[in-house]
């Protein structure tokens, strides 16, 4: 009996997805739950699992073609007893000879679609990521090893003084270019933020932000934090803190616009634009009124692995009310964040650096970041966002403020 292997549910919103790359070819042996194909969607990349034994008999769609939700993406052969007779005799000699088959490590599907453009066999590469995997940086470094190695292979020129110097001539198409097909995440990132520009009234507000005072309690308690909880005390959830604070004060920030109407939420989904090889995605902390400072740092840890593995869900990119972003991670000093809509509030964080400032009358060296609120002025005033970029300021200098929030 055939089983057709169908594109399956990918959650709310989510009708159609690119096939990235396969994992079984025509004619080999599956099992159930043995993973087939890995499916890049606007959000998140899926798997797709055999739910039946036999033979991969059909594959239906090529990697890099569009598939939408019911699609057929390949048949099984149920009638198949297990691998074919070639592939048997091989299992068979390898046990005699006790020689295992080598293991190709898997690849992010970054990395591996990098790596077929750039022909070369990821088999030959030592991954650093999760469990081995090969990631985008592996192949690049590959990359930049064997043109240095092809660099030092080519004898030098050797030039006589005596020889007169000449112009040097440039053949024409001496320069060359590259075409990479954007990733179906990347389409959909640039497609949002042109419309964020283009949907909303977005305006900027900036202040800067004495951080020494959650430095220096993080110093003095992240020990005893750390073997409490078992996780070290970060700067995230101190702005995550005095954000849902700000939030309480000035509510419509923590809003949207549906048609002729504000909905003003009472809930506090807080979203966290993590950095991943595919581009920004923004995971959200659910209730984060209702966390400790403990629960909000475990929830960006398993965020940032789950980014970093490719394996963030729908549920965890789904909704939110408001966003932060630190783009002082990457260095960055200053930048207008963009609105995540139907989101009217983004908050950036940005390097912390050591600045001279004037502080009661005398100059004095101390560690500033700048902060930036990006906002939707149809709905929220000028005063409101300066208001409540200053309530996040005076939490952040004053930590103890958020204890009788």
């Amino acid at each position: 009996m055939t089983v057709q292997v169908l594109v399956p549910e990918m959650g709310e919103s989510v009708i159609e997805a690119t096939v990235s790359r396969w994992l079984k070819k025509e004619g080999e042996a599956v099992n159930v739950g043995d993973i087939l194909v890995e499916l890049e969607t606007d959000k998140i990349n899926l798997e797709v699992g055999a739910k039946s034994s036999g033979v991969l008999s059909r594959v239906a769609v090529a990697e890099g073609k569009d598939v939408k939700v019911g699609d057929v993406l390949a048949e099984i052969d149920e009638t198949a007893e297990g691998a074919s007779a070639p592939q048997v005799e091989k299992a068979v000699e390898q046990k005699e000879n006790n020689k295992a088959p080598r293991e190709v490590p898997q690849a992010t599907p970054v990395a591996s679609r990098m790596a077929r453009e750039q022909n070369v066999d990821v088999a030959q590469l030592s991954g650093t990521g999760v469990e081995g995997r090969v990631t985008k940086t592996d192949v690049q470094q590959y990359l930049q090893g064997r043109e240095q190695s092809q660099s030092a292979a080519k004898p030098a020129s050797v030039k006589s003084e005596a020889q007169p110097v000449k112009a040097v001539s440039r053949a024409i198409g001496e320069r060359s270019e590259e075409r990479v097909r954007m990733s179906r995440r990347r389409q959909t990132i640039a497609k949002r933020l042109l419309e964020a520009q283009q949907t909303t009234a977005m305006l900027t507000t900036f202040n800067e932000v004495d951080m020494g005072a959650v430095m220096e309690l993080r110093k003095r308690r992240n020990d005893e934090f750390q073997a409490k909880y078992g996780i070290k005390l970060g700067l995230m959830s101190f702005f995550v803190k005095a954000s849902i604070s700000a939030l309480k004060a000035f509510p419509r920030l923590n809003g949207e616009i549906q048609g002729d109407e504000i909905v003003l939420k009472n809930y506090y989904d807080i979203g966290m634009a993590v950095g991943a090889e595919e581009g920004l995605v923004v995971p959200v902390i659910r209730n984060a009124d209702q966390l400790s400072y403990a629960d909000i740092e475990r929830e960006i840890k398993v965020f940032v692995t789950k980014a970093n593995e490719g394996k963030l869900s729908i549920e965890d990119l789904r909704g939110g009310s408001f966003t932060i972003t630190n783009g002082g991670i990457f260095g960055s000093l200053l930048s207008t964040p963009i609105l995540n809509p139907p989101q009217v509030g983004i908050l950036g964080l940005h390097k912390i650096e050591e600045r001279p400032i004037a502080l009661n009358g005398q100059v004095v060296i101390r560690k500033m970041m700048y902060l930036a609120l990006s906002y939707d002025h149809r709905i929220v005033d000028g005063s409101e966002a300066v208001q409540f970029l200053v309530h996040v300021k005076q939490m952040i200098e004053d930590p103890a403020l958020m204890l009788f929030d």
